[in-house]
């Protein structure tokens, strides 16, 4: 798990070392244990690593094999690296460290393009072939590593966060009109390649993108999720429990793999709901020893608890975890927002982005890798508008999903925003444009089928997946997702939804948990990490808000319509989204974020 940064020249120039090194300071913090770099004529590569996997200096990076003429610079874990390198060796390449990172390098020179699709685990890596004289850029299936790009007609650049690539200089940071838009209505989702800089890109998931010296470029796709029923006696289950034993293999052996391989001990972030809880009873079953679980919990409002205390301390006391709470007082969430807001490669509207920047500080001092719950309700259905949605009969997926899970109509968003980042058209419904297109790629029997597996190969991306690697990594701890192990979500792509979606929701994962875990955690409503003091604004952080919204830069900026902006800040708590969102938390996120990390930087 590491940052990485890079630059390929385009115009005949040497790479500028110097911006390589300007980028490398915002990832510093993604790799805390060895900085290094790298160059060849027009190629530089940058790398910080956290060390997880092979903790000898023969596994630093940028890793170069002279012999082959390549070198990579890569974060991630790749889980059945071991069974790579055997088939690798039995090809004759041999070997001088004893990671994943090396089996990356050699499979490259093996199977070239093909060796993405051989690699089981979450990463985003870049090779540099210097026999063929091309850049060749790679992220995992379900986008649980980052990478974004940028160019300007001389270079490109890409690294593992945008605050690198502004470090660089020379980015263009105007605002996307279409991203602003994807971002008001999907709550802070962006889909690839968008962000809300017109001048970053990013890797789509399951894409890699190989440029050669002269600037050309192909992209392809390497894997598709299948969501359609298995055909009677092809080998697929036939029975519910046939269902549930399949799935509960898949997932045992997705934890068992996030726990062997690394040379560090492995703990569990524990919020108290479901997922988390049954990762802590199969781990606890394969024989994890001395597990670490972590949970945080903060002040309760009038509406709502401040903390899932109640649900995981039983859980810890059940497999006897060496469990450590924390419980933060609003005056300490305030106070470090602006270190949280740093940490977003991207605006990110979730309130549990703080939680998991403050729990992550915490965890990072005992530990360098858990495991979390992240992915199960995208993947099995866990969230109260699925059904509703599956219920809707009328219209197209995308017109359910407007109904049921968009922040914010068309109408309302042109509300929103002031003529200049309307775009040139203003009939533009974007966000819906673009979700059309992938609820109507084929291998999806039911709308249903297509609405989630939109969600668990788009939506996920950019909204629960990317907080919880940017939040975890900004303390160097590496979090691993075993619900987003491609070989599980195959499986559960293929079940049947109504299987899913039985009994509120992950109907599965409650016949697996059923006698594994408490009741009162299988049967409890669906929770989410719960940081009300953003979700209920009032009191001090009303009064922050106010004050990022009515500043000098927020007014010059001119980016919201102010009759909008007082609407919400006359009564916050009577705005939300259909998700139970704070809208106003989603104006002022934004432009705090433009403060910090955009304004005085880029071009």
């Amino acid at each position: 798990m590491c940052g990485i940064c890079g630059e390929l020249r385009l115009d005949g120039a040497p790479a500028d070392l110097a911006a390589i090194g300007r980028m490398l300071g915002p990832l510093a913090r993604r790799g805390p244990d060895h900085g290094g770099s790298y160059s060849d004529g027009p190629l530089g590569f940058g790398h910080r690593r956290l060390a997880i996997i092979d903790l000898s200096v023969r596994a630093s990076q940028p890793m170069v094999d002279q012999g082959l003429g390549c070198a990579l610079v890569f974060n991630g874990s790749i889980y059945n690296y071991p069974e790579l390198r055997r088939e690798l060796m039995g090809l004759g390449y041999h070997f001088f460290s004893d990671g994943d990172t090396e089996v990356i390098l050699k499979a490259w020179h093996a199977w070239g393009e093909g060796s993405v699709a051989r690699l089981h685990g979450m990463f985003a890596f870049a090779v540099w072939d210097a026999n063929r004289r091309c850049l060749f850029l790679a992220r995992d299936r379900f986008g649980i590593k980052p990478l974004y790009w940028s160019e300007d007609g001389r270079r490109i650049r890409f690294a593992s966060n945008t605050q690198s690539l502004l470090a660089g200089g020379g980015v263009d940071s105007s605002m996307d009109p279409v991203a602003l838009h994807h971002l008001f209505t999907l709550h802070a989702v962006v889909p690839a390649p968008r962000t809300v800089l017109s001048g970053i890109r990013k890797l789509a998931p399951a894409h890699w993108l190989r440029i050669d010296a002269g600037g050309r470029r192909t992209e392809r796709a390497y894997w598709q999720l299948d969501a359609t029923r298995p055909a009677p006696g092809s080998g697929w289950p036939e029975s519910d429990q046939d269902w549930v034993a399949l799935i509960q293999e898949r997932l045992q052996d997705a934890v068992q793999k996030r726990l062997e391989i690394a040379d560090v001990p492995v703990g569990v972030l524990l919020s108290g709901g479901l997922d988390s809880s049954l990762l802590v009873a199969l781990l606890a079953e394969q024989g994890a020893k001395d597990l670490h679980t972590f949970s945080v919990g903060f002040e309760d409002t009038p509406e709502e608890a401040g903390s899932e205390f109640a649900y995981s301390d039983p859980v810890a006391a059940r497999y006897q975890t060496r469990h450590h709470r924390f419980r933060v007082p609003n005056s300490q969430v305030l106070r470090r927002l602006p270190e949280a807001v740093d940490a977003m490669a991207e605006p990110m509207f979730g309130q549990d982005a703080v939680a998991f920047y403050l729990l992550a500080e915490q965890v990072s001092r005992d530990i360098k890798v858990v495991q979390s719950g992240q992915g199960a309700d995208e993947v099995f259905g866990g969230y109260f508008w699925y059904p509703r949605i599956a219920a809707d009969t009328d219209g197209s997926p995308v017109d359910k999903l407007r109904r049921h899970y968009f922040d914010r109509d068309h109408d309302e968003y042109l509300q929103l925003v002031t003529d200049a980042y309307a775009g040139p058209d203003h009939t533009g419904d974007w966000a819906a444009e673009r979700l059309s297109g992938h609820a109507g790629e084929p291998l999806a029997d039911e709308v249903i089928d297509a609405v989630l597996r939109l969600d668990v190969t788009t939506l996920v991306v950019d909204d629960p997946v990317k907080r919880v690697d940017n939040m975890t990594m900004a303390w160097g701890l590496e979090a691993r997702v075993p619900f987003l192990d491609h070989r599980l979500v195959e499986v559960a792509a293929r079940c049947p939804p109504g299987l899913r979606l039985r009994d509120q929701g992950k109907w599965p994962l409650k016949a697996m948990a059923r006698g594994r875990l408490p009741n009162a955690v299988i049967d409890r409503p669906k929770g989410y990490f719960p940081m009300p003091a953003l979700k209920y604004v009032r009191g001090e952080f009303l009064a922050l808000m106010r004050e990022i919204l009515d500043s000098d830069t927020c007014r010059r900026r001119g980016l919201y319509r102010r009759e909008y902006l007082e609407r919400l800040l006359a009564a916050p708590d009577q705005h939300h989204t259909r998700i139970q969102g704070s809208k106003l938390w989603h104006l002022a996120l934004l432009e705090y974020w433009l403060q910090r990390q955009v304004d005085g930087r880029g071009a």
